[in-house]
């Protein structure tokens, strides 16, 4: 038979709260920081082995000079430092995010789960961008591929901060709280991410010479963009207290005007 609405309001309740319960954030952040060091190993693996030359082929080709046969593999070596700068600051972003939380839930351990998921996707995309040809379709899939899978890691850890700020005052430290001196860096933190991952990815819908080499320069650049983003931030921050500390001023000074006039000049 069909359930009745008073069951199915309980059920909904019991869901919920299954997902409200807390998790151990030290296992939480202990699984997760194996996960990223496990991936920067797999890179690191990767390029060890596909990407150093030969002893025989330096000395015949390269005329035994080793720094010019290095050279050859100059691409895969960029792709590899872009993609270990992409995990290095995921890993300080979630960092950073775990560092604010308080209290676990469930539902920001799925979160995680799903982030880590596609953070575990980083070497396949390094081996996608370093492998196809350049000025090729199959470049531009290669590194949209990337976008993607950068995208989605990025994308569930704003959404393990947005869960956090549904119930605040449990769950994150005062700092990370709406109006807390660290709110807007860090959704300006989390957002980066999955901004520049979409930006990259029109990118290669609109412009044909989007190749690899700029997109792996642009991973490298992100580093200081952090520090800019912080920069932009305290400067923004600063001028709007300083605009209205400036309104709140004007405004005590026209109150102490209105005491200091006669109730007839106030009246006039």
């Amino acid at each position: 038979g069909q359930r009745s609405e008073e069951e199915e309001h309980h059920s909904l309740e019991t869901f919920t709260f299954y997902l409200s319960e807390p998790l151990s954030k030290e296992r939480v952040e202990a699984f997760s920081d194996g996960v990223y060091a496990i991936v920067a190993t797999l890179l690191i693996l990767d390029i060890c082995e596909d990407n150093v030359p030969d002893p025989r082929e330096v000395e015949e080709k390269f005329h035994g000079s080793l720094l010019e046969a290095l050279s050859e593999y100059g691409p895969n070596y960029l792709a590899y430092f872009g993609s270990f700068v992409t995990i290095g600051l995921l890993w300080f972003v979630h960092h950073s995010l775990f560092l604010y939380v308080t209290k676990a839930t469930r539902l920001m351990g799925l979160l995680n789960i799903l982030s880590l998921a596609f953070i575990g996707g980083l070497p396949l995309a390094y081996q996608l961008t370093s492998e196809f040809a350049e000025k090729s379709h199959n470049e531009i899939e290669a590194i949209q591929v990337s976008c993607v899978i950068t995208f989605f890691a990025s994308i569930f850890q704003f959404a393990i901060w947005t869960t956090a700020l549904l119930n605040e005052e449990e769950t994150l430290h005062p700092f990370a709280r709406y109006g807390g001196k660290e709110h807007a860096f860090m959704f300006a933190k989390l957002a980066l991410y999955p901004c520049v991952s979409l930006g990259a990815f029109f990118l290669t819908c609109l412009l044909s010479e989007f190749s690899t080499a700029i997109f792996h320069l642009m991973q490298i650049v992100i580093p200081f963009a952090f520090l800019a983003l912080r920069i932009f931030v305290r400067i923004s921050l600063t001028a709007i207290k300083s605009v209205m500390s400036l309104s709140r001023r004007k405004v005590v000074l026209l109150e102490e005007e209105e005491a200091c006039l006669s109730p007839t000049e106030t009246l006039s």
